[in-house]
């Protein structure tokens, strides 16, 4: 690749979203967004979707499981960021409630400008895909914005 081209590249890079889940393949990912980070100055949002509905029966569990899964995410997020800036990069944190996974993924790079999403090629979904984790492989399909996967 010409000097130009990857000029061009380190320019346009900017904005990284990193999708979270907890698990040891997410934080693959998000050490290569790390690398790419320092390569181009950009910033990282982790983002990590907790979905509304909770596969369990009974209405006196969601409550105390919907605060398990935030405080296991915040507790998630405080490790990437204490990852992130160990390498001189700026994390930040977002925590949302999702319907769709990969559409909520979605919407939230596109809605803020992010430049790229690197994501790990499986994470914890329930559902997995032949090659690709299912949220992986329909982000891969559906996204506006270019995807990285990491294996």
């Amino acid at each position: 690749m010409e000097m130009a081209a990857i000029t061009k590249i380190k320019l346009k890079i900017k904005k990284i979203l990193v999708p979270l889940d907890g698990s040891k393949n997410s934080i693959r990912g998000l050490e290569e967004a790390i690398y790419l980070a320092r390569q181009c100055d950009a910033i990282i949002t982790g983002l990590c979707v907790i979905p509304f509905y909770i596969p369990l029966t009974g209405p006196k569990f969601l409550g105390p499981y919907r605060k398990h899964m935030k405080k296991q995410a915040t507790d998630f997020m405080n490790e990437a960021k204490t990852l992130a800036a160990k390498h001189g990069i700026v994390f930040r944190g977002k925590i949302v409630k999702g319907d769709v996974m990969t559409d909520d993924i979605n919407n939230f790079a596109t809605s803020r400008g992010f430049d790229l999403i690197v994501i790990a090629s499986r994470g914890f979904g329930q559902v997995k895909g032949w090659f690709l984790g299912s949220v992986t492989n329909a982000l891969v399909h559906k996204s506006t914005v270019p995807v990285l996967v990491v294996k």
